[in-house]
């Protein structure tokens, strides 16, 4: 099941996780990193649906499903979850909303709930670093050559596992479902994504900030998001976990997703 809403004038998806969305319910929010969409979430979301949760799984806009152009920057990313929040009464009466994000959706998470905590119960930083730096060689590719910036990026997001097999889904290729997905997107979509991140500076005074939990999910062979610096951001986190799992690289959620999923459990129920 999924919402087709209105957010500043355009259509924006949003993947309820296969049941309606009920706003008493406590609510986790899934946004995903650049050039993806709401379906990288896909067990995760379905998971907390079907187990007592109001699941938000967003197309952010300009990606997927969702109507309009990339938002340029990660505070107005964050800006547009609080609206797609207030549009849904998600939070309204209670503090119980839960932010996961992964890469360029965890500092969505981050700077959301630093602007807008009084909605925020919780967050979760999937694949995450602050600062986020992003090559030149990427940021020129992803203007110039977008098939050459998401093959360096499919080989830079997958652990060597990853790389040549490792599929929880005997027979699918992890890479090439990685690669399409990036394919449907728009054009300029993934130059947008990159910038944004690579822009970002206000992270660690928003995670100083935090008044919520926060759990970070980091893998050990990240390459795109190296572990160390998901150890800086946490120094700085006053409620911090960290769980960091064995032999991921950055795309955590195709490599080790019921690891990604029983990390999530853990904290959000």
């Amino acid at each position: 099941m999924n919402l087709d809403l209105d957010i500043n004038g355009h259509k924006a998806y949003v993947y309820t996780g296969g049941k309606p969305f009920d706003a008493a319910l406590p609510c986790v929010v899934f946004i995903h990193g650049a050039q993806n969409d709401h379906s990288v979430w896909g067990l995760q979301s379905r998971w907390f649906a079907h187990h007592g949760f109001a699941v938000l799984a967003v197309a952010l806009p300009g990606h997927g499903r969702s109507a309009g152009s990339p938002l340029p920057s990660i505070e107005d990313l964050a800006d547009w979850i609080e609206l797609l929040l207030e549009k849904v009464g998600a939070g309204d009466t209670a503090k119980n909303v839960a932010l996961v994000g992964h890469s360029m959706g965890s500092l969505t998470a981050l700077e959301c709930a630093s602007r807008h905590p009084a909605r925020i119960a919780r967050i979760a930083l999937v694949g995450t670093a602050v600062p986020m730096p992003v090559s030149d060689a990427l940021l020129g590719a992803a203007k110039d050559n977008e098939p050459k910036a998401i093959s360096m990026i499919n080989t830079w997001s997958h652990s060597p596992r990853g790389t040549v097999g490792g599929n929880t889904v005997p027979g699918m290729w992890m890479l090439g479902a990685s690669r399409r997905l990036m394919q449907r997107q728009q054009r300029g979509v993934l130059h947008n994504d990159l910038a944004a991140c690579n822009a970002y500076t206000h992270g660690m005074d928003a995670a100083a900030a935090l008044t919520c939990p926060a759990l970070i999910i980091s893998g050990n062979k990240d390459m795109m998001t190296h572990p160390k610096s998901a150890a800086k951001l946490a120094a700085v986190i006053k409620d911090m976990r960290i769980v960091s799992l064995d032999g991921a690289g950055h795309a955590l959620m195709a490599e080790q997703p019921d690891a990604v999923l029983d990390a999530l459990r853990s904290f959000v129920v």
